[in-house]
């Protein structure tokens, strides 16, 4: 058993001192004590719930900083931008995928997330063809998170068509494409590759978006695991607005909020394309918004309506997408400052009750948490221990107490705040550097080499 005392932690219901946490041989918290004397413990200033990544797709990791020149077309977009990247994929071998996993895992984990909600959807050989076990890159994530002892949930991504016009897939998506037939079959797969993980690990499934599968596969994706998280790519861009309303008579959340039975089991990503009343009416079904600020900054995408959205009620969680930049800190202060700029506001998503670091990062957590269909986001008892200390002896945190800690990390703060980190009792972060960070990085640099030659 583990043991940590922390001379402040953020609790279930608050801020506490002298905080004692018992950490259970199979990684889930089994004992808190407040006001607790630091007794054969590991001592940490501050303790933390660590959030979940909600939405990766960790090839594009090995993307970074290559995408960033003006192309023929007049003007450059998420559009533009996807064509670089089916090019970019078409070179990626399962060995490749499985250190490039691993490298963004352990970056993950070193900016103070303790999940990888991994929406993974390059399954098959560059022509397409299956490799002899449909579930290989599958297998390569599921690799990738034993040796970064990550908590992982996977997400194997249905897509089927290249368009809301159902036209089969172009060069760049071949490598995508599964029939209802096949993808349960990857499903299945999938799940076997998962068991040789430990019991914190989690399979859900992904329909990549309306443009990419039908409308009736909807249903049955729903149905093909019924417990399982379901989350989608959703009203990103204006090219995807136009498109769905010529094709489906109506605006993407619209559509869905008229045709399909979402709840908490859904994470919609992006949602950076909403009207009002669809801000307001999404966040009542309890679907949690899946949020990239980083990502959506970098592809133009648009900003999403965080003040609307939390004032109804609305569930958020946080990742980071195309993996340019993975930064917990600031995934958080790219979200409230669009909204300052936006509005011409200050503190816009503070509460009376709450900091502004304090609010994003308590529903980050916990929306986070559904995300992944884990039971964390909360430190308390029978919760998975995702534990985040934070190093207070960092020149912007000494002498800080309370929300004010969250509000310096999210808004002057970056990883080097991050002390420890904890994955399901996994403590694989230590004094700010993961434990296997090394021989992870020689890997990725190995892997991304031949990938990098001539750009």
């Amino acid at each position: 058993m583990q043991k940590i005392w922390a001379e402040q932690a953020l609790l279930a219901d608050g801020w506490q001192n002298g905080v004692t946490i018992c950490i259970g041989a199979e990684g889930r918290i089994a004992t808190i004590a407040a006001e607790a004397p630091p007794q054969d413990a590991l001592r940490v200033g501050v303790l933390l719930p660590a959030p979940a990544n909600c939405h990766s797709h960790a090839f594009q990791r090995a993307m970074a900083g290559l995408t960033e020149r003006r192309g023929a077309e007049p003007s450059d977009s998420f559009w533009t931008w996807r064509q670089l990247m089916f090019a970019f994929l078409d070179q990626l071998t399962p060995d490749q995928v499985e250190a490039i996993a691993a490298f963004v895992q352990m970056e993950m984990l070193e900016a103070g997330f303790a999940t990888n909600v991994e929406f993974h959807y390059l399954h098959h050989r560059p022509d397409g063809g299956e490799y002899a076990d449909i579930a290989e890159m599958s297998a390569r994530i599921a690799a990738a998170a034993a040796t970064s002892g990550i908590g992982l949930t996977l997400l194997p991504v249905a897509y089927r068509f290249g368009g809301l016009d159902q036209r089969p897939l172009g060069p760049g998506q071949r490598r995508f494409g599964t029939t209802p037939e096949a993808f349960a079959r990857l499903v299945d797969g999938a799940e076997r590759a998962l068991g040789h993980l430990p019991a914190d690990t989690v399979l859900g499934i992904a329909p990549h978006s309306l443009r990419a599968v039908a409308p009736a596969d909807l249903h049955d994706l729903a149905r093909l695991r019924p417990e399982a998280p379901l989350h989608m790519h959703l009203a990103e861009t204006l090219g995807e607005l136009a498109e769905v309303k010529a094709h489906l008579g109506a605006r993407p959340v619209e559509w869905m909020l008229d045709q399909i039975d979402l709840g908490p089991r859904w994470c919609l990503i992006h949602l950076t394309q909403m009207a009002r009343h669809e801000t307001e009416a999404l966040a009542r079904t309890g679907a949690i918004a899946g949020l990239c600020p980083l990502t959506e900054a970098s592809l133009g995408d648009g900003i999403f309506d965080g003040t609307g959205w939390l004032g109804a009620g609305g569930a958020i969680a946080l990742g980071s997408d195309s993996n340019i930049r993975i930064s917990l800190a600031e995934e958080l202060r790219q979200l409230d400052t669009t909204q300052r700029l936006r509005d011409h506001s200050r503190a816009a998503l503070a509460t009376e009750a709450r900091s502004t670091g304090r609010r994003l990062f308590e529903a980050a957590a916990q929306g986070g948490s559904r995300s992944a269909g884990r039971g964390t986001g909360q430190i308390a008892v029978g919760q998975w221990a995702d534990l985040l200390a934070l190093d207070m002896n960092h020149v912007d945190l000494t002498g800080l107490r309370g929300d004010t800690i969250l509000d310096s990390f999210a808004f002057s703060g970056d990883s080097r705040m991050v002390a420890d980190v904890w994955a399901a009792g996994r403590h694989m972060v230590r004094a700010g550097r993961h434990l296997r960070r090394e021989a992870i990085c020689t890997a990725y640099s190995r892997a991304i080499a031949p990938l990098r030659q001539g750009r």
